[in-house]
């Protein structure tokens, strides 16, 4: 990587931010494929460092969150015996929040998804928000401890319960079931009903899967190690927050956030590794 030139690592990073796998930025660029592997986890490791130390004392009013699915290494059923148990081997859930006014996404976690990683989640969401805000989850049960243990009673906090039919007419394989109706419940403070929503989030998450080869379903584009995983996706959401101008806002979610004041480029993303 030492020897790689500004010019190329802009290239591969631009490649592997517009959804491109690691062997398809290597066709592409020319580069080898360790050397785009070590670009990924040195300019992750300084996204994920330098989004932790600016996303702080927002001032959101609407949060959204919600949870994506991955694995890594292989499919959970067919994780070897001597694996099986261990994080970073099948199901790797990656939990999101959104600000549903600025669509800056302020916190994010990779784990499993029960409750002590939900609490972790939820700690470092609070732990970068400056004022009360209203809260939507889906109706994972996980979450009702992990807020109450972040925010108290500090959150005017509402679920978003989703009712699923069961049509065998309109099944296809790989489809999600049918949604038949919505719940709204109101779990702490007073959340205004009309912003018990999670669509933005949810919308955030497909922006996901097409921003990062490793979340396409029915691939082998699938990370082998978590911790590239983590790279990934600390790297899509700095370019999100920070590169990517919003279609409806015009200006980049941190712009809107007030956390910076212009759009980045790439060539800034690269000079965090400098800092």
């Amino acid at each position: 990587m030492n020897k790689l030139n500004p010019e190329k690592q802009k290239q591969v990073i631009a490649a592997l931010v517009e959804g491109n796998s690691i062997r398809a930025t290597v066709r592409m660029t020319g580069v080898a494929k360790n050397t785009i592997i070590k670009l990924l986890e040195s300019v992750g490791r300084a996204c994920d460092e330098y989004q932790d130390k600016v996303l702080r004392d927002l001032t959101c009013k609407r949060i959204q969150c919600d949870e994506i699915w991955a694995f890594c290494y292989a499919k959970a059923k067919n994780v070897p015996e001597e694996k099986k148990g261990q994080f970073g081997y099948g199901d790797v859930w990656t939990f999101t929040a959104i600000c549903a006014d600025t669509k800056l996404i302020p916190s994010w976690h990779l784990g499993n998804r029960d409750g002590g990683n939900a609490k972790i989640f939820m700690m470092d969401l609070a732990s970068r928000l400056k004022n009360r805000v209203q809260l939507t989850t889906d109706g994972h049960k996980m979450y009702l401890n992990a807020v109450e243990d972040a925010f108290g009673g500090e959150i005017d906090f509402g679920q978003l319960v989703k009712l699923y039919g069961n049509n065998p007419e309109s099944e296809v394989r790989y489809s999600p079931a049918e949604c038949t109706g919505i719940e709204k419940h109101t779990i702490e403070g007073n959340p205004d009903k009309a912003h018990v929503s999670t669509s933005y989030v949810e919308r955030a998450n497909l922006t996901m899967r097409m921003g990062m080869r490793r979340f396409t379903r029915l691939t082998n584009a699938f990370s082998k190690k978590v911790d590239n995983l983590g790279y990934a996706v600390a790297l899509h959401f700095m370019y999100y927050n920070f590169c990517r101008v919003h279609q409806s806002l015009r200006v980049t979610p941190a712009m809107e956030a007030g956390v910076t004041d212009h759009v980045w480029k790439i060539e800034e993303i690269l000079n965090l590794l400098n800092i």
